[in-house]
């Protein structure tokens, strides 16, 4: 056995603050309502993403729970907007200080603005912007970045807080299924997953396809959790690695898996190899 669920998190808008669950279906789209709506930017048609944080950082301030069939949508003051309410893009536009439209409908082939990851670790006052095509690993209909699933362990957060101390909170690394790895020490063991499959519970089935590279979002502020740049420089100095057979080494925690076999997860299911 690998260990258990620790934590269990959607994010029903992308790019905002999303909200711990207790249990909830998998299918090959991922966790139920995970990523199923997104804002776009009129201008250029591309998905709003924190990746790029001069323009969407703000998206970090809200957040978005599920409820009632529609998705309630929470500012910093309070004010609450929901996904099904006629003047919701209206609203978000005016938060957020750039014209967006919240849909369900993802594009042919989705695509964001990303920063790039050494610029924002250097102070560069020109960072690079990186147009990225998301989804790739992943069926059509969500907005997820890669795959369906984003797996991080208890272990990577206790390594992440020996090296930073204050900086690993789950919710800056945006994770799916924390898996609470007691006996794995502290350290990245998500590294060694890669084609390998877990079994979660009784049915649910992973395979784990890559490493996560991690981009400029877990520096930023998360609502009450503070901006920190060490959450992505521990990462740059420490776990630069591979992501995939075909990229150079990245700042990586984490892991992504696509669902082999669909099922129910429940906070404390074992996790095990199959």
């Amino acid at each position: 056995m690998i260990g258990t669920v620790g934590g269990l998190y959607r994010y029903p808008v992308k790019s905002l603050l999303g909200e711990a669950i207790t249990a909830t279906e998998v299918t090959e789209h991922g966790l139920a309502h995970d990523r199923r709506l997104a804002l776009v930017d009129t201008e250029t048609g591309r998905i709003a993403s924190a990746k790029h944080p001069r323009r969407w950082g703000r998206l970090l301030a809200l957040s978005a729970q599920l409820g009632g069939g529609e998705v309630r949508i929470t500012a910093p003051d309070g004010k609450v907007w929901h996904s099904t309410d006629p003047d919701a893009d209206h609203h978000l536009s005016h938060f957020i200080g750039r014209d967006v439209t919240l849909t369900d409908t993802a594009p042919e082939s989705p695509t964001l603005d990303r920063a790039r990851p050494d610029d924002i670790l250097r102070g560069a006052t020109d960072i690079g912007i990186d147009i990225s095509h998301i989804g790739s690993a992943a069926p059509a209909g969500t907005f997820v970045d890669y795959a369906p699933v984003h797996l991080l362990t208890t272990a990577a957060l206790a390594r992440i807080d020996t090296l930073a101390p204050g900086v690993a909170e789950a919710v800056r690394y945006r994770p799916n299924i924390v898996v609470d790895t007691p006996g794995s020490g502290s350290g990245f063991p998500e590294n060694d997953w890669p084609g390998r499959t877990l079994r979660i519970g009784d049915d649910l089935t992973l395979l784990v396809i890559a490493r996560t590279p991690r981009c400029a979002v877990p520096t930023l502020a998360h609502g009450p959790v503070p901006a920190a740049t060490a959450a992505l420089r521990v990462l740059a100095d420490h776990n630069r690695v591979v992501p995939l057979d075909s990229m150079a080494p990245m700042p990586c925690a984490g892991a992504y898996a696509q669902v082999v076999v669909p099922g129910r997860i429940r906070h404390g299911d074992t996790v095990r190899w199959v």
